[in-house]
C-alpha cells in the first residue's frame, strides 16, 4: 500500500498544498494555451503560417497525451513530490529554451513543445493524485476542481496577460514571463508539498484496470469533447479579428471574459462532480455543442459573442472535475495510474480540434471551425448519454493515497 491511514491535517495546511498545486497547474495552462494568443505574431517571426503556428498546440497537447501515461507508468513507484518537483523543472527548462534561442527553428519549436506537454502531462497526474489524496473521500470532486481551477485561472489571467505581454514585448518576452512563474511554481512545491510514497503494485497490474473498457469509453468522451470546444477556441483570435471585427488589446478583452468564465465554470464544477458526475457530463456535453452552434451565428455582432464566449467557457470548464471524477472512479483498483489518462485524452481531443478547425480554415474560412466543433460535439453527446450507464467495478480498490486522506505535514 501507498500509506498507512492517518488523521488529515488541518484544513489552513491543506489549502496551502492545494494552492501550490493550482500555481503549478496555472503555469502549465498558461504555457499550453499562451500559443493561442500570439499565433500571428509567433508565425510572422518564425515565417510559418497560422495553421502552422496551431501545430504548436497540437504538439504540446500530443506531448501531454503519449508522454503523460508513459512516464507516469514509468514513476509509478516514485513519491508523488519528487514526480511533481522533477517533471515542473524539466518543463520549465523546455519553456525557457525557446527564449534564448535567437534564432528558434519551426523543427525546434515543436520538439521542445513536445517535451515540455509530456512533462505537464506527468505533473498533472501527480497534482490531481496528491490534490485528492489530501482530503475526504466526499470532497474529492471539490479537490479536483482547485487543482484544475490553475488552469481555469490560466485561461482567465495568463493567457490574456501573457497575450498583453506578447503584444509589447513579443513572444518571446511572454513565453520569459511564463518561465519565470514556472521557478515560483517549483519553489512553492519544495516548501509546501507533503511525501506521497508511489505505488507498490506494477504499472501492468494497475494498467490492466486503467485501461478497461468502461474507462476507455469515458476517455473517448473526452477526446471528442476536447476536439469540438479547441477545433474553435484555438483560432478564437482570428475569428474574433476577420469575423467579429475587433483586433489589437480589445482581442485580450474577450479572451478574459471567456477565461473569467472559466475560472467559474472550474470553482463550482467539483461540487456537481461530488453530486452526481454522469449527469454532469452529459449536461455539459450537450451545452456546449449549443453553444458553438451559437458562436457561429452571433459572430458579427461583438457583444453577442462576448457573452457566448462566457457562457461556453463556463460550460466547458464545469465539465472537467466530472470527466477526472469519472475516469479514476471507474479505473477502481487502477486510479493511480488512470489520473494521468484525462489530460491525455482531453489534449489529444485538443490536437485533433487544432487540426480538423485549421482543416476547416483552409477549406472554407475562419468561421468554420467553429461549425467544425459543433458538428463533432453532436456526436460527443451520443456517447456522453451512453457512458452514464457505466458503473464503477464492485471490487474494493487497491489501498492508495487516491482512496483516502494522507497527511501533508
Amino acid at each position: 500500500m501507498l500509506t498507512t491511514p492517518e488523521p488529515l491535517q488541518t484544513p489552513p495546511r491543506v489549502g496551502r498544498v492545494l494552492a501550490a498545486l493550482f500555481v503549478a497547474t496555472f503555469v502549465l495552462g498558461s504555457a499550453e494555451m499562451l500559443v493561442v494568443g500570439l499565433l500571428d505574431r509567433i508565425a510572422e517571426d518564425v515565417r510559418i503560417t497560422i495553421p502552422a503556428a496551431g501545430g504548436l498546440v497540437t504538439a504540446y497537447a500530443l506531448g501531454v497525451a503519449a508522454g503523460g501515461p508513459v512516464l507516469t507508468a514509468l514513476t509509478i513507484r516514485w513519491d508523488r513530490r519528487r514526480v511533481l518537483l522533477s517533471a515542473l523543472a524539466v518543463a520549465t527548462v523546455a519553456m525557457v529554451l525557446p527564449v534564448l534561442v535567437p534564432a528558434m527553428s519551426y523543427a525546434m519549436f515543436i520538439g521542445l513543445r513536445v517535451v515540455a506537454g509530456a512533462m505537464a502531462g506527468l505533473v498533472i497526474a501527480a497534482a490531481f493524485e496528491m490534490g485528492t489524496s489530501i482530503v475526504e473521500p466526499e470532497r474529492k470532486g471539490r479537490a479536483i476542481s482547485a487543482v484544475f481551477g490553475g488552469f481555469a485561472v490560466s485561461s482567465a489571467l495568463g493567457v490574456p496577460l501573457g497575450t498583453l505581454i506578447g503584444h509589447a514585448l513579443g513572444w518571446r518576452g511572454a513565453f520569459a514571463a511564463v518561465a519565470a512563474l514556472s521557478v515560483a511554481a517549483v519553489v512553492a512545491l519544495a516548501v509546501l508539498a507533503p511525501s506521497l510514497p508511489g505505488s507498490t503494485s506494477g504499472a501492468g497490474d494497475l494498467a490492466r484496470h486503467a485501461f478497461s473498457p468502461r474507462v476507455l469509453a469515458v476517455l473517448a468522451l473526452h477526446v471528442l469533447v476536447f476536439a469540438a470546444l479547441y477545433s474553435a477556441v484555438t483560432y478564437i483570435v482570428p475569428f474574433l479579428e476577420s469575423v467579429t471585427g475587433i483586433s489589437g488589446p480589445l482581442v485580450s478583452v474577450f479572451l478574459l471574459l471567456y477565461g473569467g468564465a472559466d475560472a467559474v465554470g472550474a470553482l463550482i464544477g467539483g461540487r456537481f462532480a461530488d453530486r452526481d458526475a454522469a449527469r454532469t457530463l452529459l449536461v455539459t456535453t450537450a451545452g456546449i455543442s449549443g453553444v458553438l452552434l451559437m458562436l457561429h451565428f452571433a459572430g458579427p455582432v461583438p457583444a453577442l459573442v462576448a457573452l457566448v464566449l462566457m457562457v461556453l467557457g463556463a460550460t466547458a470548464a464545469a465539465m472537467v472535475p466530472s470527466l477526472q471524477y469519472r475516469v479514476v472512479e471507474l479505473a477502481g483498483p487502477g486510479g493511480a495510474l488512470a489520473q494521468s489518462l484525462p489530460a491525455s485524452a482531453a489534449n489529444l481531443g485538443v490536437a485533433a480540434g487544432a487540426l480538423a478547425g485549421g482543416i476547416a480554415i483552409n477549406a472554407v474560412s475562419v468561421s468554420a471551425a467553429v461549425i467544425m466543433g459543433a458538428a463533432i460535439g453532436v456526436g460527443a453527446v451520443a456517447v456522453a448519454w451512453a457512458t452514464g450507464r457505466l458503473a464503477a467495478p464492485a471490487t474494493e480498490p487497491v489501498a492508495s493515497a487516491a482512496a483516502r486522506p494522507v497527511p501533508c505535514g
